[in-house]
């Protein structure tokens, strides 16, 4: 797209998928790399110069049928960035978290809700995305 950087992540040993990020050009943008034991299949993280701030972001795919190993990447991923200012934002598929009331059905998604509420980050979107679910977050 002219006018803006891409930053992508393709989807490795598969056709399809991936992660593609285009921040404005005017932008002070630059790709950066996480800890090993955060590096996710499908995620791309950036840091955003401002001034003299650097804002992180990141946009993550977790697939509903994610291994074990790659579901405590993306949490370890979201542990590191949070620690800084940043917006974390994907379709995470966990659909039965209800973010209004901070509740959530299974064991996946009340890990990631505490990982959420642990980390002190915050949902931004509060409507379905999905049909009645709510994969996107922000």
């Amino acid at each position: 797209m002219t006018g803006y950087v891409m930053f992508r992540k393709d989807r490795l040993g598969r056709r399809g998928g991936g992660v593609i990020l285009y921040i404005k050009e005017s932008i002070q943008a630059y790709e950066i790399k996480l800890e090993k034991e955060a590096e996710c299949e499908e995620a791309v993280w950036c840091n955003i110069v401002t001034g003299n701030s650097t804002l992180t972001v990141g946009l993550v795919y977790r697939s509903p049928n994610i291994s074990m190993e790659e579901n405590e990447k993306i949490h370890n991923a979201i542990k590191e960035v949070s620690k800084r200012d940043c917006i974390i934002m994907g379709d995470f598929n966990h659909g039965h978290i209800q973010w209004t009331s901070l509740q959530s059905t299974g064991r996946e998604d009340q890990e990631f809700l505490n990982l959420v509420q642990d980390s002190f980050l915050s949902q931004h979107v509060l409507e379905a995305t999905r049909g009645e679910n709510l994969l996107d977050i922000v």
